[in-house]
């Protein structure tokens, strides 16, 4: 989860990190790539951290087909409670500051499905490098979500485990948020701020699978050239971003029609499935009855 008009909210999670230091010895370790402080159970946490650091920024480079210069400070912080305090979310699970290069991790949710520490960082770092690129205030938040959860192969930095359904259920009754909507700011918190995360995801998914990979960067190109998202999607896919969310709402729909048709006629579907398997069985015995029939009777006339 990247900060943005919400600088305040950054430097009050700062001033919770410094109280939990006061019962956690926090410690560093570093080289000429990344910082990484951690509280002191961390240290083999830290040290895949520093030893996966280099090869995790390539991956991200390949993926966006640029990367700037800058050397980042990660933080491990083991108190699950003061991290919650920090970001006033149950859900969220990291955090990256671009004006300060930081990131945050809560380690105690690392390692449970589906995070990881390696996959959650290389999410994180997307952040930061998307800022470094692209001029404040010219990146929608759904762009910079989607994108994030795109190279991660879907990962989102917030917890969604039960809530897989949230999309389909918005996409039927519908209640998408606009894009207008989740350009500024997501919901605060609770299943809007699922969908959000969902909604910046599919679109993405959406141009890729349309534009290819291609269309994804050069988006993000022409916004690092200064021109604002209705500008970069015109030059880049040739529709205006109207077009875009119009295409993009239409497809899910029919997705999710289908979807829901299955959903509601599976026993109907699975039954007549089975009708058809008992007809194939019907008719493959009475062609090898036939079979042996007619192989009786020329046994019988070549006696």
């Amino acid at each position: 989860m990247a900060t943005r008009g919400i600088f305040s909210s950054a430097i009050f999670f700062l001033a919770v990190l410094l109280i939990a230091a006061a019962y956690a010895e926090r410690r560093t370790l570093e080289d000429d790539r990344v910082t990484v402080r951690f509280d002191s159970p961390l240290e083999n946490a830290a040290k895949e951290v520093l030893k996966r650091y280099p090869d995790i920024r390539a991956e991200l480079m390949k993926d966006l087909g640029w990367g700037a210069e800058f050397r980042p400070e990660i933080i491990l912080v083991k108190d699950n409670a003061s991290f919650r305090k920090g970001v006033e979310s149950d859900l969220v699970t990291a955090l990256a500051v671009p004006q300060k290069d930081l990131i945050v991790i809560d380690y105690s949710r690392m390692n449970v499905h589906p995070f990881t520490l390696g996959t959650t960082l290389k999410h994180e770092l997307c952040h930061l490098e998307l800022y470094h690129h692209i001029p404040e205030g010219k990146l929608p938040r759904w762009l910079d979500e989607g994108v994030c959860q795109w190279v991660t192969g879907g990962l989102a930095e917030i917890i969604t485990e039960g809530n897989r359904s949230v999309l389909r259920e918005a996409t039927l009754s519908k209640r998408l948020m606009s894009i207008e909507r989740l350009t500024e700011n997501f919901p605060a918190d609770g299943r809007d701020l699922v969908l959000a995360y969902e909604e910046s995801r599919s679109i993405v998914e959406y141009i890729k699978k349309e534009f290819g990979v291609p269309g994804v960067r050069s988006i993000l190109e022409h916004m690092r050239g200064g021109d604002d998202l209705e500008d970069a999607i015109r030059k880049s896919l040739s529709i205006s971003l109207a077009e875009l969310e119009k295409r993009w709402r239409s497809s899910l729909a029919g997705r999710i029609w289908w979807f829901t048709y299955i959903g509601d006629n599976l026993y109907e579907i699975l039954f007549l499935f089975a009708a058809l398997i008992t007809i194939y069985g019907f008719l493959r015995i009475l062609k090898k009855k036939r079979e042996y029939k007619d192989e009786d009777e020329e046994d019988h006339e070549g006696e």
